[in-house]
């Protein structure tokens, strides 16, 4: 899968046109993870950890609409309609699926439930996604390098291995000893819904 999207990529930075698109579709999947993370947030036992998180995937969606300004004119990718996107449906669906899909994995597998559903929801999704970013953006960075782009991901890769991090510490206390297989259990599901995108991207 990894060659696969290497080659998609790179035909991608090739043509401004489609670069722009491919930035601003990430830029969408960064925004709509900002707002799930808010969405998902007690009434007032807010962490420092999550409302770090929230601004951090906020400022990445800000970052690479920004960064389309390299290769297009910015004017014309001033929102997120299907017409600026790649493989639009299925990039706005990705995140909602996987949502989904592990909610009733915690609710009818690991009998989770109120509180504990919407939290481990937030923990597993978030925890695959930046599994996730942590191989895309720098094979993303590497196609970047190789064709002298303007555009970088520097940042986002720096900040993307912190959230791994820290996930990983709050799997580990919120799931126990069976932290492990519930990582895995969420990395498959993942990647069935992320090979179904790049799979939909047609270049």
């Amino acid at each position: 899968m990894n060659e696969k999207l290497k080659n998609i990529i790179s035909i991608l930075v090739k043509n401004d046109e489609q670069h722009a698109r491919w930035l601003n579709t990430l830029s969408m999947m960064e925004n709509t993870g900002a707002r799930k993370i808010s969405a998902s947030e007690h009434k007032n036992h807010v962490t420092l950890m999550i409302l770090k998180h929230a601004a951090e995937e906020a400022r990445h969606a800000f970052y690479l609409k920004k960064q389309i300004s390299k290769v297009a004119p910015i004017n014309q990718f001033n929102n997120y309609s299907a017409s600026t996107l790649l493989s639009p449906l299925t990039s706005l669906q990705y995140l909602n699926r996987l949502d989904i899909e592990l909610c009733r994995y915690l609710k009818n597998d690991l009998k989770k439930s109120g509180r504990d559903l919407v939290y481990g929801a937030y923990l597993l999704v978030t925890y695959a996604i930046e599994v996730r970013a942590g191989e895309l953006y720098p094979i993303y960075q590497e196609i970047l390098d190789a064709h002298h782009s303007k555009v970088n991901v520097k940042s986002i890769i720096a900040e993307e291995e912190t959230h791994l991090e820290e996930m990983l510490h709050q799997m580990k206390s919120f799931f126990g000893d069976s932290w492990n297989v519930v990582a895995e259990y969420s990395e498959k599901v993942e990647r069935k819904y992320f090979e179904g995108w790049v799979d939909s991207i047609h270049v």
